[in-house]
């Protein structure tokens, strides 16, 4: 199934139904009067969070999404047919934007959450609405209110616990395929994955998902490369493994390159908890394997872990440090919910 996270929309719930204007004209009856039914109620479109969808690739054949207009009201007091609501299926970690891309609406992160995006017009009232004592046969009746029509954009940005960052070949596929069941596209040139991955990696007894976006390049967040679209699907990791390819000269310059592209991203990335990892150790000698890790925890200021996708080594060092993350992550997110707080008028 081809990968699609971000997707344009038209909407528009239903009109109302129209209010009628009728009077009782039966054999036997002395006094008639008005009998006019109101209209039926549109039906409004929803947005509902769905378990087994990872892509928005539904959006790309169908874009318009029109709910049922009410039907009007008939005589004998009879009110019309409510219009059927239209409900929008999406993935678990989907953003609905307004029209102008920047303004949220709704953040759909668990499944079976839902909102309500155009609410159906409301029907009009009948002439037997309007009966009064001192207006007995009135022969008016309202119409249907119309329905809500609207532009939206649909954006996906996955539900994973931690993210792969690093500079095109830093070897994040390969430490996802190491790492997990996952089996992304691994080869010798740049810009080889060219949409995210997910894969389940076990430690010590624990899952948790890991998020593979394609490499940064310097000047991403200007469009370069492939740009920083994808950056959004590590927006709601806990942590941030930053991977820096040993083999490179300048171990400490690629790293400095991601972190520019973080900070010049408009979101919350760049203060994120992040570790970060020598990889590729298994291609360098002892000596230079020292230097490295070395300068580059100078210009990190904190410990770098050496490992390598390819031998397995220092893997299982690094997930646990992972896994420490995401367990203090968990446990904060789980005193939120129990300590909400407190109201105020």
């Amino acid at each position: 199934m081809k990968f699609l996270d971000l997707a344009k929309v038209y909407i528009r719930s239903g009109s109302g139904g129209n209010g009628c204007t009728s009077f009782r004209r039966e054999k036997y009856i002395e006094y008639g009067g008005p009998d006019g039914g109101d209209g039926g109620r549109g039906g409004d479109v929803w947005a509902e969070a769905v378990d087994g969808l990872n892509t928005l690739i539904d959006f790309r054949y169908q874009q318009h999404f029109f709910a049922k207009n009410g039907r009007p009201g008939q005589g004998n007091q009879k009110t019309g047919a409510s219009g059927s609501d239209i409900v929008l299926r999406v993935p678990v970690g989907t953003e609905i934007l307004d029209e102008d891309e920047e303004t949220v609406i709704a953040d759909l992160t668990g499944v079976g959450e839902r909102v309500l995006l155009a609410r159906g017009g409301n029907g009009g009232f009948g002439n037997l609405h309007f009966k009064t004592s001192i207006n007995q046969a009135p022969r008016r009746a309202n119409p249907g209110q119309e329905g809500v029509e609207r532009t939206l954009w649909l954006r996906l940005k996955l539900i994973a616990d931690a993210g792969l960052l690093g500079l095109p070949n830093a070897g994040k596929s390969t430490f996802l395929a190491a790492t997990s069941n996952a089996r992304p596209k691994i080869a010798d040139y740049p810009f080889t994955t060219l949409h995210p991955n997910l894969g389940v990696v076990g430690v010590d007894e624990v899952e948790f998902v890991v998020a593979d976006i394609p490499g940064l390049i310097e000047g991403a967040h200007e469009g370069r490369g492939i740009g920083d679209r994808f950056l959004g699907h590590v927006e709601r990791c806990a942590v941030l493994l930053h991977l820096v390819d040993g083999t490179s000269e300048d171990v400490a310059g690629d790293w400095q390159t991601i972190i520019d592209e973080l900070e010049a991203y408009d979101g919350p990335l760049a203060d994120k908890p992040r570790i970060t990892a020598l990889n590729k150790i298994d291609a360098l000698e002892p000596e230079l394997r020292a230097e490295r890790q070395a300068a580059l925890e100078a210009a990190t200021g904190e410990k770098v872990w050496p490992i390598s996708g390819v031998s397995g080594e220092g893997i299982e060092d690094v997930l646990r440090a992972l896994r420490r993350q995401i367990d203090a992550h968990r446990r904060a997110e789980a005193d939120a919910k129990e300590d909400p707080a407190p109201w105020r008028p």
